[in-house]
């Protein structure tokens, strides 16, 4: 399968940078939302990615200027995924949401176009299932922030080709990633491992065991993390932490059961960098 044009579904934060990525890589991009004003947001944001990596020697003013010359636009599904190569679905966590999307390309991506969700831990198989085309589809989970992060899970669900994994893993390459492919399982590797240091990081704290910033230090200076727990779930969300909480515990049981300060914290609209306070708070200029 040869991949020229990606379409990326969703401008909001992993959105935007898949798109980077993709424009990095080399590839003809088309970024769709439905509110102008965050794909104006996404344009700038990736503007000032490229120019980080001018800044790091990791690019030139030329190679952006080319980059951006490869990026459109489209305000909605269907027009966007028309040309696709390779669709990518990234709107939020929520399986009716990713469905409603994949019912859109089942009726107007191209016949050969491979089609993606960004999921985190949810079904590629169930969403397959509203296609006709389950073996071209697939799961390709990035991480957040996606210029900085390395990797890339390739998810191969039920009927998902072989070709279509190996088209996928030939994209991230280009893109810079590293790629593992992991069979379906919910939460896949990274998620399903993460969940539980996190949910068990938030019953530390409920349990006054130690104070937030020093579970995150003892995590990052014993264990070698790169970031603790709660820097994590902050820049990740606790939202979306509490959305793969409570599908891996109605999928996988108990122990992931999510810790009830963490709902609490949700329900008070503390969802981390994005609204200025999650565990730790943000100043406006530090929400990125």
């Amino acid at each position: 399968m040869n991949i020229e044009t990606i379409a990326v579904i969703g401008a909001g934060t992993m959105g935007r940078g898949i798109a980077y990525a993709a424009l990095a890589g080399g590839y003809r991009t088309i970024l769709e939302d439905v509110l102008p004003e965050q794909l104006a947001a996404a344009q700038q944001e990736i503007r000032r990615w490229f120019d980080e990596a001018i800044a790091r020697c990791k690019s030139t003013a030329e190679q952006k200027e080319q980059a951006l010359a490869r990026l459109s636009t489209a305000s909605s599904v269907d027009l966007a995924c028309r040309q696709a190569d390779l669709v990518i679905e990234a709107v939020p966590e929520e399986l009716e949401m990713k469905i409603d999307v994949f019912c859109i390309l089942e009726k107007f991506a191209r016949p050969g176009a491979i089609l993606a969700s960004n999921t985190s831990s949810l079904s590629i198989t169930e969403i397959a299932a509203v296609t006709t085309r389950a073996s071209q589809c697939i799961g390709l989970h990035f991480f957040n922030p996606v210029p900085k992060m390395k990797l890339l899970e390739i998810v191969r669900a039920l009927e998902t080709a072989p070709e279509a994994v190996e088209a996928c893993r030939a994209v991230g390459q280009r893109m810079g990633k590293e790629v593992v492919v992991v069979r379906e399982s919910p939460g896949f590797i990274t998620s399903r491992v993460n969940a539980m240091i996190g949910n068990e990081a938030f019953y530390m704290l409920q349990e006054g065991i130690a104070s937030a910033r020093d579970i995150d230090t003892a995590m990052k200076l014993g264990l070698n993390h790169p970031m603790g727990p709660f820097e994590l779930v902050d820049l990740v969300g606790l939202d979306v932490r509490l959305s793969i909480l409570e599908y891996l515990h109605k999928t996988l049981g108990e122990k992931f059961r999510p810790c009830p300060l963490l709902t609490q914290y949700v329900k008070a609209g503390r969802l981390g960098r994005k609204s200025g306070r999650g565990v730790f708070e943000y100043p406006s200029g530090d929400r990125s």
